[in-house]
């Protein structure tokens, strides 16, 4: 294997965490932020790219990967966690908001996965992260979310974060599953992406759901997330931006106070 090899555990329920276990010189790579606590004797280090050898292309390669990594709204640097010493350390990163974190063994799916451009959270060193372009033209103009994508390649370990819960869905040949762009955490390399129009008047005009949707054709495998943090973080600010119903009712302020909306 060119990855390194890691053990981990996940912690938690609707706030995840993930444990990996380092041995002796072993390396864990992660997104800035992702940190969460560490034992004394990992060494931190910032670097530029992943680095992976895929990445280690001198440096017009190493400034074209950091120009792709901008695209998907990634920092040009990443920080690698280095067991520095004689025994075995662990470290642990959170993932960002409410939801799961999926284990996923590059080996086990054919060496390629493609992810939601920010579900990536940490993986072995080894593993290349990397950008994935959707190839088909109305996949480009219509794709929103699913239109510039992340590709994790290699043979080790990595770990993808997604929102709410998280739904896995094998495919067989030739079957199409239509979901919502933002609802896709993941799928292996074989899954064929596009987009397709909801049709109908009402469903465009009064549908609420948007003019497209994705369709994902098998053989592969899906990993499906409830809640984007998209969908999640529209609620909030609408839910922010109105006022609420009843404050233009007979009680008015005084139903606030009364369920504790008072000021």
């Amino acid at each position: 294997m060119e990855a390194h090899e890691i053990d981990y555990k996940i912690h938690g329920e609707e706030m995840q965490h993930v444990e990996i276990e380092l041995d002796p010189n072993e390396t864990a790579i992660a997104e800035s932020g992702a940190f969460m606590m560490m034992d004394d004797g990992v060494q931190m280090q910032t670097i530029f790219g992943d680095g992976s050898k895929q990445q280690n292309s001198g440096l017009m390669g190493k400034l074209l990967n950091a120009g792709k990594r901008l695209l998907t709204g990634e920092s040009l640097f990443m920080t690698a966690f280095t067991n520095i010493s004689h025994g075995k350390k662990v470290i642990h990163f959170a993932s960002p908001y409410p939801g799961k974190i999926i284990p996923i063994n590059l080996v086990e799916h054919g060496g390629k996965m493609i992810c939601q451009k920010d579900a990536f959270l940490c993986a072995a060193k080894g593993v290349s992260i990397g950008v994935e372009f959707q190839k088909k033209l109305g996949t480009g103009i219509f794709g929103g979310e699913g239109f510039i994508m992340q590709k994790l390649e290699g043979d080790g370990m990595a770990f993808v974060h997604a929102g709410g819960h998280v739904h896995e869905r094998n495919l067989s040949v030739g079957e199409i599953l239509k979901i919502d762009t933002g609802c896709i955490v993941a799928y292996t390399k074989d899954i064929d992406f596009d987009i397709q129009f909801v049709g109908g008047i009402r469903n465009t005009i009064f549908g609420g759901e948007g003019l497209f949707f994705a369709t994902l054709k098998g053989p592969g495998t899906v990993w499906i997330q409830s809640l984007p943090i998209s969908r999640l973080a529209s609620r909030i600010i609408s839910y922010g931006s109105f006022k609420r119903k009843e404050e233009g009712s007979v009680l008015g302020g005084f139903g606030n106070l009364l369920d504790g909306d008072g000021y």
